[in-house]
């Protein structure tokens, strides 16, 4: 570590704060490692998209042995659980689409309904025990506002659906990471990516 700046130390420290102690908040994660090291000025802190770099790499170094199958057990229990919610119009966003999911990870998904109301009586309908919370999302630069958020269990991963307008299909929130749209999957778009990674996955193991 010697060699690193500070704020690339900010960044390692938050990126093994997220993977370690499960935080979600990069700006949470951020300020942490910031207090551990000591680090006030505000021109050593990494943005989000160096810490996003710093939890690729972390997981690299240290999880290449384990966290590869979280991932694909992950991504499989999103794409049951889109199908399950295709009425929807389901979106997979987060680590397990951007591939940084771990075992303390949760399948983010987004519906699109005008009443999320709908959502609570599928899952009621299906006996499918639920809390009900909110998520809060950019929508626009200068624009934040708080969505219902579903929570549920299935089989050991943990899915929460956060609800959109129906609009919002064509205009998604924008990213945490990147302060640019952000990237979803489909059910289509999804499965694609899970048989890409299982054929390169085969391919290695046969090398």
């Amino acid at each position: 570590m010697g060699g690193d700046s500070l704020r690339a130390q900010v960044a390692r420290e938050a990126a093994r704060l997220m993977l370690e102690g499960g935080q979600r908040d990069y700006q949470a994660a951020k300020r942490k490692a910031a207090n551990r090291l000591g680090v006030d000025d505000r021109g050593e802190m990494p943005n989000n998209v160096e810490i996003e770099a710093a939890v690729s790499e972390y997981q690299r170094l240290f999880r290449a042995d384990t966290q590869p199958r979280y991932l694909a057990e992950l991504r499989q229990a999103a794409l049951s659980a889109m199908r399950f919610l295709d009425a929807f119009e389901p979106r997979l966003v987060g680590s397990v689409l951007h591939g940084t999911a771990d075992e303390h990870s949760v399948v983010e998904l987004q519906l699109y309904v005008d009443a999320p109301e709908e959502v609570g009586l599928y899952l009621d309908d299906r006996g499918i025990p639920y809390e009900l919370g909110e998520n809060r999302l950019r929508v626009s630069s200068g624009d934040v506002r708080m969505f219902p958020a579903f929570t549920f269990m299935a089989g050991e991963a943990p899915i929460e659906l956060t609800v959109l307008p129906d609009r919002m299909v064509r205009q998604p929130p924008l990213s945490p990471v990147t302060g640019k749209a952000m990237s979803r999957a489909t059910i289509k778009a999804l499965s694609k990516l899970i048989d890409a990674n299982a054929a390169a996955a085969e391919t290695a193991a046969a090398e």
